[in-house]
């Protein structure tokens, strides 16, 4: 996964050379801000991200809730809420379950702009 954005973070790889046992594809260096769509289909809104992990599927519910749901949970554990991005899109979001609002759940893409804690607003390039 790519970001050009000027957001800090560590790969998976820089993660399992730290020994870290449970890695996402990036942790963030500081939460960020992104946009996401809401669950109930009506516009974006902000949520806060640690990490991101990104998968090559389709997010159906029965997989999202038996395998991806579960990790991204250990993840929220260690390092605080996410994203889990579904690179061939997924089901509709009131289907699928956001585990008490700490995964947020987007396809295609990393959100457009972020967010940093400074309050400046970032888009990726």
């Amino acid at each position: 996964m790519r970001m050009s954005t000027d957001v800090p973070f560590e790969t998976e790889t820089d993660l399992r050379e730290r020994g870290t046992s449970r890695t996402p594809d990036i942790l963030l260096t500081c939460p960020v801000g992104i946009q996401v769509p809401k669950r109930n289909g009506q516009g974006l809104e902000w949520k806060v991200v640690c990490w991101i992990d990104s998968k090559a599927m389709f997010g159906d519910v029965n997989t999202h809730q038996t395998s991806v749901l579960p990790q991204a949970e250990s993840y929220v554990h260690r390092f605080g809420p996410g994203l889990v991005l579904y690179w061939f899109g997924h089901a509709p979001l009131e289907r699928l379950d956001d585990g008490h609002g700490d995964v947020a759940i987007s396809s295609w893409k990393v959100p457009e702009k972020m967010l940093l804690p400074t309050g400046e607003t970032i888009c990726k390039t």
